[in-house]
């Protein structure tokens, strides 16, 4: 059963946005994405669920955005927004190894596992932040939708593992767009592990394609 909690450690977030590294060449101060990656990882912690200080449940997330006013959308404008959102995704990620998929008015982008962490490991690689940076910053531009990031795993191991493993990539992913100012109120993490694969394992590449992070991106309408 998949553990919901209210909230975030702020210390972690803080801490993660004080972490920058000097150019040793040109003296410039700027961000170091691997260690605030992993402080906000460690800030999540078991974090799991709706993400919300003060709720835990579907109407919560909305009454969360609707409190930070972030105003619903409605009639064509859902189709609109969404549209243009899935073409600056699509725009970005364009040879990322990221896959973005239109489903209705929702949005998917999936995350392949090899691309976005090391074997056995939720630690994002390096090279995959600049990814990450670029799905932050057209979220951020699109406020009025919802965010859930859903980890995934092969069956290769044992169940309890792979659950743990989905969960743990599930929050990292999470937890770095956290950092990059994307509103914590919007999120929704979880892990499935080997329960949803899109594939099947008894192949290596079905094994791969199964492990990995699933972003939906769906939007906030008016009830």
């Amino acid at each position: 059963m998949i553990t919901r909690v209210v909230s975030v450690s702020a210390a972690a977030l803080l801490l993660a946005t004080a972490c920058t590294t000097t150019d040793p060449y040109t003296g410039e101060t700027r961000a170091n994405n691997t260690a605030r990656g992993a402080l906000i990882g460690a800030g999540l912690g078991a974090a799991l669920g709706y993400l919300t200080n003060t709720n835990d449940s579907e109407e919560g997330r909305t009454n969360a955005l609707i409190g930070a006013g972030i105003g619903a959308l409605a009639g064509a404008g859902i189709g609109n927004y969404m549209d243009r959102q899935e073409q600056q995704m699509r725009e970005a990620l364009r040879d990322s190894g990221v896959g973005v998929r239109r489903e209705g008015n929702d949005l998917r982008l999936i995350m392949p596992g090899d691309v976005t962490f090391a074997t056995n490991s939720s630690d994002i690689e390096p090279r995959f932040y600049t990814v990450l940076n670029d799905v932050s910053d057209i979220l951020n531009q699109y406020p009025a939708t919802y965010v859930d990031v859903i980890g995934h795993a092969d069956s290769t191991g044992a169940a309890d593992y792979n659950q743990a493993l989905s969960e743990r990539r599930a929050q990292s992913v999470a937890g770095y767009l956290i950092s990059q100012r994307v509103l914590r109120d919007r999120f929704y993490v979880a892990g499935l592990g080997e329960s949803s694969p899109i594939a099947s394992n008894d192949t290596p590449q079905g094994r791969a394609a199964n492990r990995r992070v699933e972003i939906r991106i769906r939007p906030h309408v008016a009830s």
